[in-house]
């Protein structure tokens, strides 16, 4: 077995002939530790390591043929490689392949990938202090963790322009970061052989097809101890200690340091989650505000008051709320109800309505001017998506074998045919849809499951003894809604299982041309499904429930078999309000234990035999094989858990003013518990670029649309409010309490010899003539009996004018608010355009200076002096600039 090889290239250049040279190292293992991210001669780093099990009865010859030519293409690439024996493992079944990239493949790839390193100590003057910096102290973490190295102008690296950038040490130049994503760039695209006729290539097949077990860079240490060796950064050390423990909540996040370890990516991911956190306290203190404001004025609420009076509320009798198996009811016996529904329906809640769409506003257009300022201080500003996510995904080239040439390269390239791509489509459209079609068909079914349970709810509490005591508060329509709130979240999260696999599987099959474009695809199916999923049953509490049940001579029904639901006499808000709360808190709560725990348990079960080990038995490569794979998705799903947060107190938040108190409580916790997984629970992710979070944009400026509509309508149709509004102003009779007679007012007069056989109760023990239900219509004597009165026109004109009247003004502040605040802040303007002035001076001084020297050199013609003579313009034109 080889201890190691070392290749030596004389150039990595694409297209040309690569001579290697492949010597073996005789190194004494004995001084070299295990726990050490170097290889065993101590200089050079590990950038990424290939581990697999080789047992030849399990896999045959295929999977070592593959490795090996895989290997040696490396090799051939310029990578040096170096193996751990299986006998050395803890396991001893696993070999683990240590990769490192020596420096003429730095430069090389940095050059293709257009990697931007530093030619010069930024110089433009950091923001003067301000005199109330100092109430932001005890939140600020040492300044050597937040800004972990000095800030630089930086230019795109060129091989031949090496002593233009600022190299002190070849070893260290390239950040461990940017190495790894160099390497994994070159373990994407190494190819291992042919098969079936086809080429194929890249470590992702390799992985699936279980060639090797895992593929992955090295944390630098472990995280609750620096490493012995000195040339350790230690940087997973630090970030453990400053950002990873919940005691560390209240401070800012370490973000140059997050991204100087794990990537632009993911550095951009915990600065929105921040971001995002910081402004929801704003919306948190306002929703507060507004409960305790109804809090407060519980008492004074003439609604509530008046159904809870005996002499008012216990002398109405109510019709039956289900068919035959319901009885007669008192309306004060739903006193504490309406009492509760008063703290989410009261005045407050148009104000903090209009509020959040303006806060909404407000957050994504702060968030921009964040996101711009991010770009300038991270080199993001003419990265371009291109760069990596447009470059064609290794499984697009393997799976299209055919040709065409590109338009603007002029090459060819792989392309998947019209007609083939079309049949996918086909094929992913209708898969989606079907699922779509499950989950309507699931709240379907929860809606059927409403129906028919509750009556037996009613029933139950009628005759149970045990229950008399909490009859005013536990009612059948909220013993109905609490029950089939909890039934339709256990739904949520099994479709969710499911759907998850599902999607990734048409992705993949679709063979997305890009990065970008998987991503893109993946993301908006997750979002549709999950969309659907999580808000259509509080889209039906909050727009359908109660609205079409018709009156008791002539109830609607679902497919003529079950009566539909009527809202609580006191509205149906509180109702939306119990399944926001359960479906939200429930996601929050399962959300936290999968992304904890999970993963803890997991690595616990794994690791349960060697950690004990001591570290020349348990090197470092084996304590990160160990831990769990983020993955290519890993942040997907943290943005898409966000973002359904971030809908649940948007879209509905008018029902629930303190849903930003809870996001704002569940973020402080997620941005701990990410942090906590990433460093400790996980590998450390491929460093990756992003200059913003991308698609998801987007579908939050929908979203905040969307908010305005549904909160409207929400206030107009499923909160009490216009009613009363209507009543105070147009039919109230009494001047001294304006709202005094409402709720005799809001509920019309039924016949009780005028039901159906079918709809009749069975008994009426206190022979009442007449019963009461929550409408608008003539009483029985009437000429009009039973139809609509002038006033639910009135009312419903009403509605209808504030809905408009409310998204005209909150869209109207929405886009003043917008085009008010400029998406870049006018600094970081001036100094990307300072940052580009000096760059470009910089970089014509030195091509300057190298003609010059040509020139003295006398290596020069007469056309050499006028490109001189051109460069001297160039350095005078930006002097000028």
């Amino acid at each position: 077995m080889r201890e190691g090889f070392s290749p030596v290239t004389d150039t990595v250049n694409k297209g040309k002939n690569v001579k290697v040279c492949i010597f073996f190292l005789q190194i004494d293992k004995r001084h070299q530790s295990k726990d050490s991210i170097f290889f065993r001669d101590g200089v050079r780093r590990i950038d990424f390591i290939l581990a697999y099990v080789d047992d030849p009865k399990i896999e045959g010859e295929k999977k070592v043929e593959r490795r090996r030519e895989f290997e040696n293409n490396l090799a051939k690439a310029g990578l040096e490689l170096e193996t751990e024996d299986k006998k050395e493992s803890e396991n001893g079944k696993t070999y683990f392949v240590k990769i490192h990239a020596p420096w003429e493949v730095l430069t090389t790839y940095a050059e293709v990938l257009n990697i931007k390193m530093p030619i010069k100590e930024n110089d433009i003057p950091c923001a003067v202090e301000t005199p109330f910096n100092w109430v932001a102290w005890p939140f600020r973490l040492p300044e050597i963790v937040m800004h972990p190295e000095p800030d630089y102008f930086t230019a795109p690296f060129s091989k031949e322009r090496q002593e233009l950038y600022l190299i002190d040490d070849e070893n260290t130049f390239f950040s461990p970061s940017v190495r790894n994503r160099i390497v994994f760039y070159i373990l994407t695209r190494c190819p291992y052989g042919t098969e079936e006729g086809k080429k194929k290539f890249g470590i992702k097949r390799l992985i699936n097809n279980g060639t090797y077990s895992a593929a992955y860079p090295l944390h630098d240490c472990q995280y609750w101890r620096k490493a012995n060796d000195p040339k350790c950064e230690n940087e997973r050390y630090t970030l453990y200690r400053e950002w990873a423990r919940f005691p560390r909540f209240f401070k800012e996040q370490p973000l140059d340091l997050i991204r100087k370890y794990y990537g632009e990516r993911i550095g951009i991911y915990f600065a929105w989650l921040g971001f995002y956190t910081e402004m929801l306290f704003f919306a948190a203190v306002v929703g507060s505000i507004c409960f305790l404001y109804g809090a407060f004025t519980m008492n004074e609420n003439m609604s509530s008051r008046e159904i809870c009076e005996p002499s008012i509320g216990g002398e109405i009798i109510m019709c039956p709320l289900c068919d035959i198996k319901c009885d007669y009811w008192r309306l004060n016996s739903t006193c504490e109800t309406s009492e509760y529904s008063h703290l989410f329906d009261n005045v407050a809640t148009l104000f903090f309505a209009i509020f959040m769409g303006i806060w909404v506003t407000l957050f994504l257009e702060f968030w921009k001017r964040r996101q711009a300022r991010l770009e300038y201080e991270w080199d993001l500003v003419d990265f371009e998506e291109e760069q990596q996510q447009l470059q064609l995904r290794p499984e697009y080239e393997a799976k299209c074998t055919q040709k065409r040439k590109n338009p603007v390269t002029q090459e060819l390239e792989p392309y998947l045919p019209l007609t083939s791509q079309a049949l996918r489509f086909c094929i992913s459209g209708t898969t989606v849809l079907f699922w779509i079609s499950l989950i309507i068909a699931s709240m379907i079914a929860v809606i059927v499951y409403r129906l028919a349970v509750y009556a037996a709810f009613a029933s139950i509490m009628e005759n149970t003894q045990t229950l008399q005591p909490i009859r005013g508060l536990l009612t059948p329509q909220l013993a109905t809604s609490v029950t089939a709130s909890f039934l339709n979240f256990v739904i949520i999260m099994i479709l969710n299982f499911l759907y998850e696999r599902i999607a990734i599987w048409i992705t993949d099959m679709e063979i997305p041309r890009t990065h970008f474009e998987y991503e893109n695809r993946l993301t908006m199916k997750m979002f549709l499904f999950q969309f659907v999923n999580y808000y259509s049953s509080c889209f039906y509490v909050a727009f359908f429930k109660g609205k079409f049940v018709g009156y008791p001579g002539s109830y609607t029904y679902m497919f003529d078999r079950w009566r539909n639901e009527e809202c609580d006499p006191a509205g149906c808000l509180i109702e939306l309000t119990t399944q926001l709360t359960i479906i939200m808190a429930g996601k929050q709560i399962w959300g936290n234990i999968q992304e904890a725990f999970v993963p803890w348990i997991w690595n616990w079960w794994g690791r349960r035999k060697a950690r004990n080990n001591p570290e020349n038995l348990y090197g470092r490569w084996e304590q990160d094989h160990d831990l769990q794979n983020f993955g290519a998705l890993g942040l997907f799903y943290e943005y898409l858990e966000m973002v359904i947060q971030f809908g649940f107190i948007t879209l509905f938040v008018a029902s629930f003013p303190l849903a930003p108190l809870l996001a704002l409580m569940n973020n402080i916790l997620e941005i701990r518990v990410d942090s906590w997984k990433l460093t400790t629970q996980f590998r450390r992710p491929v460093a990756a670029k992003a200059h913003s979070i991308g698609i998801w944009q987007e579908i939050l400026n929908g979203m905040a649309i969307l908010s305005v509509v549904t909160n409207a309508f929400i206030v107009a149709f499923t909160s009490d409010m216009i009613p009363r509004l209507v009543y105070y102003y147009a039919y109230s009779t009494e001047s001294d309490s304006p709202m005094s007679g409402y709720i005799n007012d809001s509920l019309s007069v039924f016949r009780i010899s005028d039901f159906l056989e079918k709809n009749r109760p069975e008994e009426n023990p206190g022979n009442f003539s007449t019963c009461r239900y929550r409408d608008y219509r003539y009483p029985p004597d009437h000429e009009k009996q039973y139809t609509h009165t002038m006033q639910f026109w009135h009312i419903l004109a009403a509605k209808m004018a504030f809905i408009i009247i409310m998204e005209h003004v909150v869209f109207v502040v929405k886009f003043f608010v917008a085009w008010m605040i400029p998406d870049v802040p006018a600094e970081v303007k001036a100094k990307i355009k300072r940052e580009k002035y000096l760059t470009q001076k910089i970089l014509h001084e030195y091509e300057l200076y190298k003609l010059k020297q040509k020139l003295c050199e006398g290596r020069t013609d007469a056309s050499m002096e006028k490109v001189v003579m051109a460069t001297e313009g160039k350095v005078e034109l930006s002097e000028l600039m």
